[in-house]
């Protein structure tokens, strides 16, 4: 089984009681709703990589204000030829303000659409995990910086 790791950056930006999320797009083709954000590039700083993730895939630019906590998920995945792939993801998440840009979609990338969404609608929405997630950590701002325990 291949050990894969794999570091994120995802900002929460709410504004006028509605929060920015981006649509991604899996490999199946289904679509959920996250967090702008994604993977670090190599020597990349956590907080340079969340201003280029929420610029690539909604258009604006951010300010990172507060490092909200961080997240960790692990998962087994199928690969080629009847291996396994032992994943790990680590996701740091910040809240962010808007300072510039102009909302956008973002084409030939992991997403396909950025909008705002209200609050108390995000429930209904089809998301993944971590959008309930950077919300909870948003909302209660725990010292820990987790909003559960390791699995």
């Amino acid at each position: 089984m291949n050990a894969e790791l794999r570091v994120a950056a995802y900002a929460v930006c709410v504004r006028d009681e509605k929060v920015l999320l981006a649509r991604w797009v899996a490999r199946d083709g289904a679509k959920r709703w996250t967090l702008p954000g994604g993977g670090l590039e190599h020597g990349e700083d956590p907080l340079e990589a969340v201003v280029r993730e929420v610029d690539e895939e909604t258009g604006y630019a951010v300010e990172p204000v507060q490092l909200l906590g961080l997240d960790s998920i692990r998962r087994r995945y199928p690969r080629r030829l009847g291996s396994f792939a032992d994943f790990q993801g680590l996701r740091v998440v910040y809240e962010a303000r808007i300072t510039g840009g102009e909302l956008r979609h973002e084409t030939g990338g992991s997403t396909d659409l950025a909008a705002w969404h209200p609050l108390e609608a995000v429930t209904a929405l089809d998301r993944v995990e971590l959008v309930d997630t950077g919300l909870e950590l948003w909302r209660t701002r725990p010292a820990t910086g987790r909003v559960k325990s390791p699995s």
